[in-house]
């Protein structure tokens, strides 16, 4: 029994230098002790979304930190092309769902940890699923997957009516990324801190190629993938949309690519580097990988525990010539159309959305024209193109409360024009809904409020 005891202590011995003792650097409310560690392994639920190179490293590095209760989402399958970097997976995997075997390997060599893995894509889960955890860390290799946690993170936050977002609201992320031998590790406090769209200049264009040069005049591997992927999947397939993750539609793709450089004398064209040039995937390393991970779950862990301050807030890694790391203070978008908090607005349940665009042009913080009103990305009212007006129009009569699900709050986004300077401007903003007498919602003094 003293054996065991002593085992334990060993094992969580530099764990417990960060949470038994005080420091100058320690967050607002850490308290000291003992039952931290234990509040840590018993109730901090943590999600790693993502099994690839920087997943598996992320899902590694959280259990070896003290965290019991973690899961992990995935879409993807092992592919022979994985196992240079993302160790947990083995020859014999290829082929399983790397959510399902990442959480079993880590299981396997790490004890007492929990880990459920989620085979499927992140759309297939709703905002409870999201809602369930108290951390989010991203090991993701996509803009649009980033973009899309980002957005559920930020539907959990409320403000209060001095526009001051609400402690409890706040869904932390910490979000890690690779390119090569470089690498970024971010925190992400919604509402105190610069979201994903606040800062998604910091993301270069994807390359694009010009049509004519696919059609007529290739010179590289990637051109031809991209005439297979572009052009020649329209020409066969007229009117079937292409999906990136189906792999007999990458199949189709690669094997057109390789006929394409082969008429032209092109070399190098392989199904990974199709797979890299269709989805946009950078190649990585698993260095970077397992640098930018212990980054991130560090963060993770002060954010969990409070046994430091929290990185302010961008880190960047660059291991190409020598080493060089930064810490980069980027500030938050106060108008970010994601995060900000929007303008509020308190209605009666039986407003029109007819009246409620009418309001709209008159309420003194907007003075919108012309809007057009979307909710959670369906159109209540489009004032065009002609056919989405037509197909919007009967909403008009229809009460907002209704058409946005009769709930009590909620965001609601619109577009029209405004008049600055004497210039008619587009202009997209963020409304902050709430319906009077609903779910114990009274009479609020808002400023600019119906």
């Amino acid at each position: 029994m003293a054996d065991a005891a002593a085992l334990v202590s060993s094992r969580w011995r530099d764990l417990d230098k960060l949470l038994l003792r005080p420091g100058n650097l320690v967050g607002q409310n850490f308290e000291p002790g003992p039952e931290l560690r234990d509040d840590l392994q018993e109730y901090a639920k943590v999600l790693v979304v993502g099994a690839g190179g920087l997943g598996c490293e992320l899902l590694k590095d959280l259990a070896l930190s003290g965290f019991r209760n973690l899961d992990v989402i995935d879409m993807d399958r092992i592919e022979v092309s994985n196992l240079n970097r993302q160790f947990l997976f083995r020859l014999q995997d290829v082929g399983k769902p790397k959510a399902e075997v990442a959480a079993k390997r880590v299981m396997e060599r790490v004890t007492s940890v929990n880990i459920v893995p989620h085979f499927c894509r992140i759309e297939d889960k709703d905002l409870e699923f999201y809602n369930d955890f108290n951390i989010i860390a991203l090991g993701l290799d996509s803009i649009e997957a980033r973009s899309y946690i980002n957005s559920v993170a930020c539907s959990f936050l409320e403000y209060d009516s001095e526009d001051n977002p609400c402690e409890d609201t706040i869904k932390p992320m910490v979000d890690g990324g690779t390119e090569g031998f470089k690498g970024h590790a971010r925190v992400i406090l919604p509402g105190i801190t610069p979201c994903f769209e606040c800062t998604i200049w910091l993301f270069p264009p994807q390359v694009k190629f010009p049509l004519c040069t696919l059609a007529e005049t290739p010179r590289t591997a990637a051109h031809c993938i991209e005439y297979a992927h572009l052009i020649k999947w329209d020409e066969v397939h007229s009117g079937k949309a292409f999906d990136p993750d189906d792999s007999e539609h990458m199949q189709w793709v690669y094997a057109e690519a390789v006929k394409r450089a082969d008429l032209f004398g092109i070399p190098g064209v392989t199904y990974s580097l199709t797979q890299g040039v269709v989805k946009n995937i950078i190649p990585a390393i698993a260095s970077t990988n397992a640098i930018i991970s212990a980054a991130c779950a560090l963060e993770t862990l002060k954010i969990a525990t409070g046994c430091s301050k929290t990185l302010s807030n961008y880190l960047t890694y660059n291991g190409l010539e020598g080493l060089h790391t930064k810490v980069t203070e980027f500030v938050k978008d106060k108008d970010c159309l994601v995060c900000g908090p929007g303008v509020l607005l308190e209605l009666d349940t039986s407003i029109t959305l007819q009246e409620f665009i009418t309001l709209l042009e008159e309420h003194p913080k907007l003075l919108l024209s012309k809007a057009s009103v979307l909710h959670r990305k369906k159109n209540l009212y489009m004032q065009a193109p002609p056919i989405l007006e037509e197909m919007t129009r009967s909403n008009l009569s229809l009460p907002l409360f209704d058409l946005i699900g009769q709930v009590s709050k909620d965001v609601v986004h619109v577009n029209g024009m405004t008049n600055k300077n004497g210039k008619k401007t587009s202009s997209l903003r963020k409304l902050r809904v709430i319906f009077k007498g609903i779910d114990g919602v009274s009479d609020m003094d808002t400023a600019g409020g119906a």
